[in-house]
């Protein structure tokens, strides 16, 4: 290895490397190495700077992926990679000095946009605060400028801070230089790993390792502790575009640090890569497009700004309008479980008092409230109170597991708890910021363990005494609701109060819901939604995160306890009731019978379901609405619909309901949704839909809505399908799932739906093996039970199902009928579904066990995380 420069590096383009010396403030000269693409007469620069102890190399992708006419210049900081190692240690204020006078002799001017990592972050912005004219934005990733309150600092890096320990790890020995590398996630390839190494093949080559370490003011009195305060605080004045990319599996770095970020730097875009940890550059390698493409869009289009904005209304419905409307009603609003109920004079009594104690505990207008309550008439008054209050609900279901609702709920990071005890036991396991109301009985002990600084109440006390909160305007934030996590990490979906209000207009309008009505929510999304739809409602004695709970007599005791005409629950809740039918007294089919409209929604409904049960809702029109977390409704069917329509390419879920509008985003040949939207017949794409109810973006995830809503105004759902020549639109599979052969693209929901009609199938998969572009096509089945045999279709969760290949006779069968060339047959006892909805089958972890089993050997085809989302 030379001395002198990076060398035959994976990435690193040797024509990017320059050298220049430069004088410091004492008139000493040193040597710097600089990445630099060499853009001249540049449109604007990216100045990127690394952190300890890494070096420029950490920035070969954002100088391979430059937005068009921009600069890339990234230095290895002196002491550190490929630059000179000075004779002194440096201090925080002589580094941003250095970088000073290191741009002024690279001729870097304006406009600039900083991007760092991990303490390079601090360096950066002081270097902005100092260059305001020609700073016109920041990036940051994984970093801190200050220690929140309280906050002691980093553990590993007070670790090797430590006097006894910092030189054994950081000069003396490589433990420092190779831990930072190996903390990524997934792993890095040995290459990389050795290439971070490359500079730093000795102590004395390590020295500014361990000086950097040292220059961490952690304790007042430390030398470079005014200058840190000092940036801490500048930045707050730093009124320029800013954008925050976070790997959420930093031990270094973590959550509490994104959140001061966020507090000193409010109008950040933030992007939070699910799995990433702390060497985000390498952990994400998307970044770079990502920063990329904010950089194209702050400067080059600003008005993409827009692209997520809906068509407005001067006087948009609220969304406790209808509940206000019924505030003399002495009928049942809501119905409990237990057999409780509150009347709509009451809830809306309700509402009104707790809004005005929450105002008055400090929920302000824009907070974020967790609620963690079972469905119940508590947290639908708490619900309809929080939006009152002007504030923003944030839910997470159960269904995510204690993992997945920490990772959720922490990266919404909620401003206050609202749960029962066993809500705030969980948020102290989950480690939640912010204060704690309880919900329901506790003692003083308890509430003392919880953390509970009020109960509802106490605030609904405190309500009857103060002032009515002002009305939010009606395009503030009023929910950050959480995908499934069924098809990819959970995401938080953020409306505002328009949009709720227009969704719960829109479903009235288009299930003609009045007064009269009462609905049965065995559906989690619908379970607080009544008051909202103007109709009384009622929650089964079940799980609503588990719908398989759900059984005809517990639907039947619902429906009779508030007269029910409308049931609304997920596909898997119905086929428990269709096989629990038998057991119904004469009153309970009697409740049944009044049902005259039936919706299920979350997945695909099959239609011989729908046909069983009209046996248990005689009266009741049976209808599929399609939607997702984003949107609901987007289109509409009914069984009559689905039949007249026949057999298609997909699953038929109608057309769109009014005031949606829906198209498709042609798929290329390599499976890529690319194409121009288009509403024509028979082109197979990627479903985009807008309406005035569709989400108005995602929450912390900057690049996932900039992907997603890159058509103005339009939500790309992620499912692919076609639109028919009447208008009605056909789901044939998601995205991810799509199959990307020599031949073209292949979607699964076709051929599954296909081999499902023979009657030795009772379940079928269809999944692609191989690489990109050269996948072949593999049917997962589970054959329908035999004499003596009991076979199950469906298992919630991924655990492990054995493949085997299926049968000669069998094999040939399913590909006569799959109605595309398979390349295998396996078969299997169960396909593993998703645990919300319980219908989803996880066609990733099939492809994965398919690819084992027809290799014999671990494969991983998929990229390493992080690509652009």
């Amino acid at each position: 290895m030379t001395a002198g420069g990076p060398v035959e590096l994976p990435g690193l383009e040797p024509a990017w490397s320059r050298w220049i010396t430069v004088p410091d403030a004492d008139g000493e000269k040193h040597r710097w190495h600089v990445l630099d693409n060499g853009v001249a007469d540049p449109a604007g620069t990216l100045l990127c700077v690394h952190g300890n102890p890494t070096w420029s190399y950490l920035w070969r992708r954002m100088v391979a992926a430059a937005p068009p006419g921009w600069r890339v210049v990234a230095p290895d900081q002196l002491g550190m990679g490929w630059s000179d190692r000075p004779g002194a240690p440096r201090t925080l204020a002589q580094r941003v000095a250095d970088l000073r006078h290191l741009t002024a002799a690279l001729g870097v001017t304006g406009p600039v946009v900083t991007v760092a990592h991990d303490w390079g972050g601090i360096i950066s912005l002081g270097w902005a605060l100092e260059h305001r004219r020609d700073v016109r934005g920041v990036v940051l990733t994984n970093t801190a400028v200050a220690m929140p309150e309280g906050d002691l600092g980093p553990a590993l890096i007070r670790l090797a801070h430590a006097p006894g320990v910092r030189t054994a790890v950081t000069v003396s020995s490589s433990v420092f230089v190779r831990g930072a590398t190996a903390l990524s996630w997934p792993p890095l390839p040995r290459e990389i790993r050795r290439a971070y190494a490359q500079p730093y093949p000795s102590p004395a080559r390590r020295r500014a390792v361990g000086e950097f370490v040292a220059d961490i003011p952690f304790r007042p009195g430390h030398p470079s502790r005014p200058a840190q305060e000092a940036i801490a605080e500048g930045i707050r004045t730093l009124d320029v575009p800013a954008l925050l990319l976070w790997g959420p599996r930093d031990p270094v770095f973590g959550e509490k640090y994104l959140a001061d970020l966020r507090q000193r730097l409010p109008q950040a875009a933030v992007h939070r890569y699910e799995g990433a940890s702390h060497l985000l550059p390498e952990d994400a390698p998307g970044y770079a497009e990502a920063v990329a493409t904010w950089v194209t869009d702050t400067f080059a289009a600003p008005d993409h700004a827009d692209a997520g904005s809906r068509g407005t209304s001067a006087e948009p419905a609220r969304p406790w309008a209808a509940l206000a409307a019924r505030s003399d009603d002495d009928s049942p609003a809501v119905v409990e479980t237990g057999g409780g109920s509150v009347t709509w004079a009451r809830l809306a009594r309700r509402v009104a008092d707790l809004a005005s104690g929450l105002a008055a505990a400090g929920v302000g207008p824009g907070d974020r409230v967790a609620l963690l309550l079972e469905p119940s008439a508590d947290l639908t008054a708490a619900v309809y109170a929080t939006w009152r209050a002007g504030a923003v609900i944030v839910v997470a279901d159960k269904g995510l597991g204690l993992r997945g609702m920490r990772r959720a709920l922490r990266g919404a990071t909620p401003d206050h708890v609202l749960g029962s005890t066993a809500g705030l036991a969980a948020a102290r396991a989950m480690g939640l910021p912010g204060t704690r109301t309880v919900v329901g009985p506790a003692s003083a002990r308890l509430r003392r363990v919880l953390g509970a600084e009020h109960d509802l109440a106490s605030l609904e006390a405190l309500g009857r005494s103060s002032a009515a909160p002002t009305e939010a305007p009606p395009d503030s934030d009023c929910a950050v609701v959480f995908t499934s996590g069924a098809t990819g990490p959970a995401k938080g979906v953020v409306y505002t109060q328009r949009q709720v209000g227009a969704q719960l207009e829109l479903v009235r309008a288009a299930y003609r819901l009045t007064p009269d009505d009462s609905l049965v929510a065995a559906f989690a999304p619908f379970s607080v939604l009544g008051p909202g739809l103007g109709i009384a409602s009622s929650v089964p004695d079940i799980d609503v995160t588990a719908p398989g709970t759900l059984t005809a007599a517990k639907l039947a005791d619902a429906a009779a306890a508030v007269d029910a005409t409308v049931v609304f629950a997920a596909p898997a809740a119905l086929r428990r009731v269709a096989a629990t039918t038998a057991g119904l007294t004469g009153e309970q089919r009697s409740a049944l019978r009044r049902i005259r409209l039936l919706m299920s929604a979350g997945a695909p409904v099959p239609t011989p379901l729908l046909r069983i049960l009209r046996e248990t809702f005689p009266r009741a029109e049976a209808h599929t609405p399609y939607g997702m977390t984003e949107a609901l409704p987007v289109t509409d069917v009914s069984l009559d619909d689905i039949e007249v329509a026949g057999p298609g390419n997909g699953v038929c879920v109608g057309r769109p309901v009014p005031g949606v509008e829906v198209r498709v985003s042609p798929l290329s040949s390599s499976g890529a949704a690319d194409g121009p939207l288009t509403g024509s017949a028979d082109v197979l794409g990627e479903v985009c839909v807008r309406g005035p109810h569709v989400k108005d973006r995602y929450d912390v995830l900057w690049a996932t809505e900039r992907a997603d809503s890159r058509d103005r105004g339009w939500h790309r759902t992620g499912d692919v399908g076609h639109l028919d020549g009447e208008g009605r639109l056909w789901i044939e599979g998601r995205l991810a799932h799509v199959i990307s052969t020599a031949d073209g693209p292949v979607t699964p929901v076709g051929p599954e739906q296909r081999i499902e009609r023979l009657d030795a199938v009772s379940a079928a998969a269809v999944v692609g093996v191989g690489p990109e572009g050269a996948q072949v096509v593999v049917a997962v089945v589970v054959p329908r039970a035999g004499d003596g045999q009991r076979r199950r279709r469906l298992r919630v969760g991924a655990g492990a199902t054995r493949l085997t290949v299926a049968p000669v006779e069998l094999a040939d069968r399913i590909r006569a009928a799959a109605g595309t060339r398979l390349a295998a047959v396996l078969e299997t006892t169960a396909l593993p579904v998703d645990i919300r909805h319980q219908s989803k089958v996880d066609r990733a972890a099939l492809a994965r066990r398919a690819t084992r089993t027809l290799s014999g050997t671990p494969v991983r085809w998929a990229t390493r995380n992080g690509g652009t989302p």
